[in-house]
């Protein structure tokens, strides 16, 4: 009796702390206007762009649900290297999401699903078009879980009353990504609550997708993706033996995560060949 009373109360408290956390962070608008999500989130967009001269391609990088990881950099420099600029959309900074409460709400599913996210990487897909530095015509999406859940359900919202009520965004054209080239799917959620494998994109695109062998955060993962692919998606699926989730970040506190730097070198030569080939 004692020893259930306790184990109650110890999760009654991790529950009062998630609904406190969750009640600090502002609530998202019901709706606001393409232009309005831009002006959030244009301050926090932390680009990188190569010393040639003229339009360069534009890689759009969401991080997963634990926000930006050091890890990212070092893709956006091998971005960079291979003749690309970079754009990291932070989606939490604008929205005063800090690492512990996306943790508690984002990462457990409460709050913020890629169809919601999604409105994101449409307004930095249209912020990106319009910069003289890119070419709006060769712009690739890459996600990290939660920011490949994000790319995918982004791809698959139906136009009109669903992509207003999904992101908060009123104004959107029938096709938001209308020129996207290409996406990178770095150990994606295709969970409950995701889109994977239920329902077409709207149009195809070259993709590439990586599933971790030893992924025991967002579980198995292969199967939805290849059911995605069986609907169209040219979904070109790699499967990294011995890699766990978030296997390029060498500081990560949790146990289910190890550093592979062979892996990680791998992601690596999937992204130059993605650019090399817009």
């Amino acid at each position: 009796m004692i020893r259930h009373r306790c184990v109650t109360l110890r999760s009654i408290a991790i529950l009062a702390v998630v609904i406190v956390l969750g009640l600090s962070m502002p609530a998202q608008a019901f709706a606001e206007t393409l232009e309005q999500r831009i002006a959030r989130l244009e301050p926090h967009f932390m680009v990188a762009r190569p010393d040639a001269a003229g339009r360069a391609p534009v890689v759009l990088m969401l991080h997963g649900c634990g926000g930006h990881r050091p890890f990212q950099n070092d893709f956006a420099d091998a971005a960079v290297q291979a003749g690309a600029a970079v754009v990291q959309i932070d989606s939490y900074a604008p929205r005063r999401i800090s690492r512990a409460a996306a943790i508690a709400t984002i990462c457990t599913g409460m709050r913020m699903h890629g169809r919601e996210r999604a409105g994101d990487l449409y307004a930095a897909f249209a912020w990106a078009q319009r910069q003289d530095w890119a070419d709006p015509e060769r712009i690739i999406a890459v996600g990290w879980s939660h920011g490949g859940w994000t790319i995918m359900d982004a791809l698959a919202l139906r136009p009109g009353e669903e992509m207003k009520r999904a992101t908060g965004i009123e104004d959107l054209s029938d096709e938001p990504l209308a020129g996207l080239t290409g996406a990178m799917l770095v150990y994606p959620y295709a969970g409950v609550g995701s889109s994977v494998g239920r329902r077409d994109w709207r149009f195809a695109l070259r993709s590439v997708a990586i599933v971790a062998e030893r992924d025991y955060i967002v579980g198995p993962t292969r199967g939805a993706l290849e059911r995605q692919r069986a609907r169209g998606a040219p979904l070109d699926i790699h499967v990294f033996e011995n890699a766990t989730h978030a296997f390029e970040d060498e500081f990560a506190a949790d146990p289910r995560v190890r550093y592979n730097p062979s892996a990680t070198a791998r992601e690596h030569a999937l992204l130059r060949e993605l650019i090399e080939a817009l």
